[in-house]
């Protein structure tokens, strides 16, 4: 296990559904939880049938058959509520990572984004409440801070939506809290398993939109171990950001292909040079946690310890952004090959 691994996480007995569970963090989650943990039951929700049906063949491959019984399959779209809210009769605990990612799509197709992102963020919350789920993350990214693009203005939305669904649990008591990280490494359509396509059919030249642009990099199993240490500690409206190391994209072609050329295609419609995961004006509200960051709520009418210290103690400084740019960690070509490489071996 990681750095952002939970110490006191305790999923034996427990209900958990994962929205876009057969998606490249849904399907690490469930590996994870399935070989750590002893679940009552583990509910995949998503509306892909073939990635369902090829999913329970692998598990079946890698795990015994006391620990696949334990996995059920929905058919389903955050966008019916109906058959969220009959899904999540009986869950405990919920990860929301469905979604419609690609910022591009998005650009081009803005109401499916909608549709998906924000409406969807509402069914969850409607039928976690209706069921009385007992806690419910709700994946985020990056772009959703200080958005430019729909994708990330989508996700900004949503993560509204989570945060502010906490008044209104009242007496039913469930909790939603948000964690927002930067680009995976290796997860599909990310930029590294594109250049090693590129790489593979022989190569020399890799495109890049702007030799200035710099992102966060993070790991898919530190992802879902972010996510599941996040689970232990959460109280309830806080967006949780890990501190994790940024790299130059051309240092990225630098890593993967020494000596390889470097195309400028121009930065794509709704892309930025750099990513932020807090803002000045968010860190105003923001703790420091150790190994990540707290954004905590502006609205609380529910019982609630914020994490910010009356002294201020845990504090962030008010003018702290936290950005690619100017982030004081940053990524090796050999700590990223690292990384390339534990992701071809999962």
């Amino acid at each position: 296990m990681g750095r952002f691994a939970p110490k006191d996480l305790e999923l034996d007995g427990k209900v958990i559904l994962v929205t876009g569970g057969t998606g490249s963090f849904g399907r690490r989650f469930i590996e994870t939880v399935l070989s750590r943990y002893v679940p009552r039951k583990l509910i995949v929700y998503s509306r892909d049938e073939l990635k369902q049906s090829e999913m329970q063949t692998e598990l079946r491959e890698r795990f015994s058959a006391e620990q696949v019984g334990k996995m059920r399959f929905f058919l389903g779209d955050v966008r019916d509520r109906a058959r969220l809210t009959l899904a999540l009769r009986g869950v405990d605990i919920v990860i929301h990572a469905a979604a419609l990612k690609q910022v591009p799509a998005a650009e081009y197709n803005p109401s499916e984004c909608i549709a998906t992102n924000v409406m969807g963020a509402e069914n969850v919350v409607w039928a976690c409440l209706t069921n009385r789920v007992r806690q419910v993350i709700a994946l985020s990214t990056d772009k959703a801070c200080n958005p430019i693009n729909l994708y990330g203005a989508t996700k900004l939305a949503s993560d509204k939506v989570f945060v502010a669904a906490n008044n209104l649990s009242g007496d039913i008591g469930t909790r939603f809290s948000v964690v927002r990280y930067g680009n995976v490494v290796g997860s599909r359509g990310s930029v590294v398993p594109f250049f090693q396509r590129l790489l593979a059919k022989g190569a020399k030249t890799l495109p890049v939109t702007d030799p200035r642009m710099t992102r966060f990099w993070i790991t898919l199993p530190e992802g879902v171990d972010f996510v599941l240490s996040s689970l232990s500690i959460m109280r309830g409206g806080e967006v949780f950001v890990p501190k994790i190391p940024s790299m130059k994209i051309t240092d990225l072609v630098a890593a993967m292909s020494p000596g390889a050329q470097i195309e400028v295609v121009g930065i794509r419609p709704g892309e930025k040079l750099h990513e932020m995961m807090i803002s000045a004006d968010d860190a105003r509200s923001t703790a420091e946690l150790g190994d990540r960051f707290a954004i905590e709520p502006a609205f609380v009418e529910y019982p609630r310890t914020p994490f910010r210290t009356a002294d201020g103690l845990a504090a962030v400084p008010e003018d702290f952004s936290y950005a690619s740019d100017t982030n004081t960690d940053w990524l090796s070509a050999a700590a990223l090959m690292a990384m390339v490489e534990e992701k071809a071996a999962a």
